[in-house]
This record gives structure tokens, C-alpha cells and sequence, in this order.
């Protein structure tokens, strides 16, 4: 699988690189059709202390997901994103094998 993060108006460091590497790497334990992902890191010109967001789009075969989450932090966002991924992955796998 291919992972593509883009920060967008900061420099993301290599332990928030690599923690988000690891947790979409677990998504493909959940759907073996997953042919790339991207995420993208944005921070929001809002006041509150969650103003950080995580999307990740995920490619499969046939089929996109996408989530998105903000939070105080790029990891707790990140990890509620991915939460949210694997759980449309499993619902698309058992409808997926529910057809045949």
C-alpha cells in the first residue's frame, strides 16, 4: 500500500510521520483490497484547542473511504480517523462476501 501524507501550513516531525504510518498500515488487517491511502494534516484557524484535523482517504479496489476527525491532537485525531476507517472496511468486506 502506498501512504501519501501531505501536512498542509506546517512541517509535520518524523514521530507524528511515522505513528501515522503505523496505524494506516493496520488498516490493510482489516481489508486486503487497499491499494493506497492519503492523508492529509490541517490545522484550523479556529479558537478552541481542537484544531487539529486529520482526513484519510483511503483507495480500494471499486471502492474509496474517507473520514475525517478534529481534535486537540494530530494522534488522537489520527487514531479516531482510523477507527472510523476500519470499521467502513469491515462493513464493506462482510457486505462484500455477504454477495457471494
Amino acid at each position: 500500500m502506498t501512504i501519501n501524507i501531505q501536512s498542509v501550513h506546517f512541517t509535520a516531525d518524523k514521530k507524528l510521520l511515522n505513528f501515522i504510518n503505523e496505524k494506516v498500515e493496520k488498516l490493510n488487517t482489516f481489508y486486503d483490497g487497499i491499494i493506497s491511502s492519503e492523508i492529509t494534516l490541517r490545522l484550523d484557524k479556529s479558537s478552541t484547542s481542537e484544531n487539529k484535523i486529520a482526513e484519510i482517504k483511503v483507495l480500494g479496489r471499486g471502492h474509496e473511504f474517507f473520514a475525517k476527525k478534529q481534535c486537540s491532537t494530530f494522534e488522537e485525531a489520527t487514531d479516531l480517523v482510523c477507527e472510523a476507517l476500519r470499521s467502513q472496511l469491515t462493513r464493506y468486506k462482510d457486505k462484500l462476501y455477504a454477495q457471494h
